[in-house]
């Protein structure tokens, strides 16, 4: 049997957001994973994301339907683009999360999140700073691309708008997109509270992320692909980096307490490590946490657990498992293959069955 195969069949997803082949449906996630409808909610962002209506004031009905503060939907009307944007934004972490997570014993599932998020995990930690980074990102690229009405291109020097749009270079606008962030999420003094001192560090380790990633892209213009006029503009970098430069965040995690300073008389964050007779605060690029996380492996109200999780025998099987060994069976699948490249401009493959064996977390 003969398939035609697109060589860009890898291409961008739902609202060009990206989709990786290593993240198509394989033994890296569980059966009974929950697909994502991207109606999910942010973190800080109680859903559910209710469907789009099908008018053109859909904004203000989506901005009514979702679980916003007062002033958070005041905002939210005021910008017809942002509605659509917090939705990706809530599908690109999911995405990112599940990935990062794939081999891990909490694999970012949806089940026992709430709970997940009342305590001080290293997991709740990543949430907070991957949906963060989310929302910064895709802000950034909606105000690029125009979908945004009170934002534009970057504002870097010696770059017009006008010509930004004429040359199609028109930069990503982070440097609004974090300003926005934290007007929407109200982040001002900071609080005497210990969890919303951790939460808003947490936070703004994420929007430190994407930060982190922007770059200067420049095109040349000229005679001859010359480069007698040079256009520069900020470009951040995809979020896949981002989400692989948290996941290190999360790995390397701080575990802090609080601590009161005694020339201010203020409760501050102290991570356990001590240099010196000062106050040994956590790095603003550090990840931190209050308290140990479980362990994951059984059903409890912060996970499913590990019973039936898809692993694989040489690398994660035996960590995934928690010990309680794993189930092997045989599948036949299907795949590509004695293919070749047909003028003009297509491949041909033909369909080859495989048999290969699935190794699965036993329950007891």
């Amino acid at each position: 049997m003969k398939s035609s195969v697109d060589p860009s069949s890898c291409a961008p997803g739902f609202q060009g957001l990206p989709v990786r082949c290593d993240l198509l449906p394989s033994a890296s996630f569980s059966p009974t994973q929950q697909p994502i409808s991207g109606r999910e909610p942010l973190v800080f962002l109680p859903g559910p994301f209710a469907n789009e209506p099908p008018n053109g004031k859909a904004h203000l009905k989506q901005c009514e339907q979702m679980t916003l503060t007062r002033r958070q939907k005041r905002l939210c009307r005021r910008e017809p683009g942002l509605a659509e944007t917090l939705r990706e934004s809530v599908r690109l972490s999911l995405l990112e999360c599940r990935y990062q997570f794939r081999n891990e014993r909490w694999n970012c599932s949806m089940d026992g999140r709430g709970s997940l998020l009342k305590r001080g995990f290293k997991e709740t930690a990543f949430l907070l700073a991957v949906s963060s980074a989310a929302l910064s990102h895709a802000l950034a690229k909606a105000c690029s691309s125009g979908r945004m009405e009170r934002c534009t291109c970057d504002d870097s020097p010696g770059l017009q708008h006008r010509e930004a749009w004429q040359w199609g270079v028109c930069g990503d606008n982070l440097k609004y997109s974090t300003k926005f962030l934290k007007k929407f999420l109200g982040q001002k003094r900071v609080s005497k509270d210990l969890r919303a001192q951790i939460d808003a560090h947490n936070i703004n380790v994420g929007i430190r992320a994407v930060k982190s990633g922007l770059k200067t892209t420049c095109k040349c213009h000229g005679v001859s692909g010359s480069c007698a006029v040079r256009t520069c503009w900020k470009q951040l970098s995809p979020f896949q980096d981002t989400g692989h430069l948290l996941k290190y965040r999360y790995d390397t995690a701080v575990r802090v307490h609080s601590v009161t300073n005694s020339a201010t008389g203020e409760t501050e964050l102290a991570s356990a490590r001590r240099h010196s007779n000062t106050i040994p605060r956590p790095r603003p690029t550090e990840l931190v946490f209050l308290e140990e996380s479980p362990s994951f492996c059984r059903p409890s109200r912060y996970s499913p657990g590990t019973a039936g999780r898809p692993c694989s025998k040489d690398t994660s099987c035996s960590s995934l498992c928690c010990g309680r060994g794993y189930n092997t069976a045989l599948r036949l699948t299907t795949l590509s293959c004695n293919c070749q490249v047909r003028w003009c401009c297509h491949v041909e493959c033909q369909t080859c069955l495989r048999e290969e064996e699935v190794y699965t977390c036993k329950k007891h």
